[in-house]
């Protein structure tokens, strides 16, 4: 059994907030007009990370089922003269790089995951095996607009950051639990992003089979 304690939860839930919504309630939190060419989830996961303060050090696992939806579309739209902007911004990881680039850090270990319904449980497993003293593991949706009509995006936009530490440690937000089985697993649960939000906005308990021989347990401390 692998055990990880969360020492620090930073939440956004943006739901159907626009964009311009979202950059005009946050740029206050950036340094000025770094916001004029963020994304929606990078305002969103930057706002999120920085509690955190990610250090040299620190391994970041970033878990997004469609990333920079809004800027993805744009790109397309922009066809047939694409917008080189346009596209920088619509890669995977572009979230957390705006961030660590707006705030002028740098971080030795970045992996960037994406996948369907078991893509926390596989963020979660990366994590416990990331091998640094700390681990921060955020993530996060931006809600699509015509992709949502093809089942290409999420209808919802939110992020977290949350830190976890290989030890026990005072004042420990939880206590995370990833057992293995040889014995096959009778749940067929699976976890997706925006249901793993949701426990960690609202500080819901978790125990569930996520993977075949896996499961997972969040027990909240405080």
């Amino acid at each position: 059994m692998l055990e990880r304690w969360i020492t620090a939860l930073h939440t956004e839930d943006a739901g159907l907030e626009t964009p311009a919504a979202t950059r005009e309630r946050l740029k206050e939190r950036f340094p000025k007009n770094a916001t004029r060419r963020m994304t929606q989830l990078g305002l969103l996961v930057g706002v999120a990370l920085e509690p955190l303060r990610p250090e040299h050090n620190d391994a970041i696992i970033y878990a997004s089922g469609y990333a920079e939806t809004r800027a993805l579309e744009g790109y397309l739209d922009s066809f047939p003269t694409p917008s080189p902007t346009l596209f920088q911004t619509s890669i995977h990881p572009c979230a957390v790089q705006q961030s660590l680039i707006t705030h002028q850090r740098s971080i030795r270990q970045f992996m960037p995951l994406t996948g369907g319904d078991r893509l926390p449980a596989q963020a979660l497993l990366t994590a416990f095996l990331a091998g640094t003293p700390r681990v921060i593991l955020c993530g996060g949706e931006e809600r699509g607009t015509w992709l949502l009509e093809y089942g290409r995006a999420s209808d919802r936009t939110f992020a977290f950051a949350l830190s976890l530490s290989a030890t026990p440690v005072a004042g420990a937000l939880a206590r995370i639990e990833l057992e293995f089985s040889d014995a096959p697993d009778s749940s067929d649960a699976t976890l997706p992003l925006p249901a793993f939000f949701d426990c960690l906005h609202e500080r819901r308990p978790i125990d569930m089979g996520i993977l075949p021989g896996r499961r997972l347990r969040i027990n909240w401390l405080q």
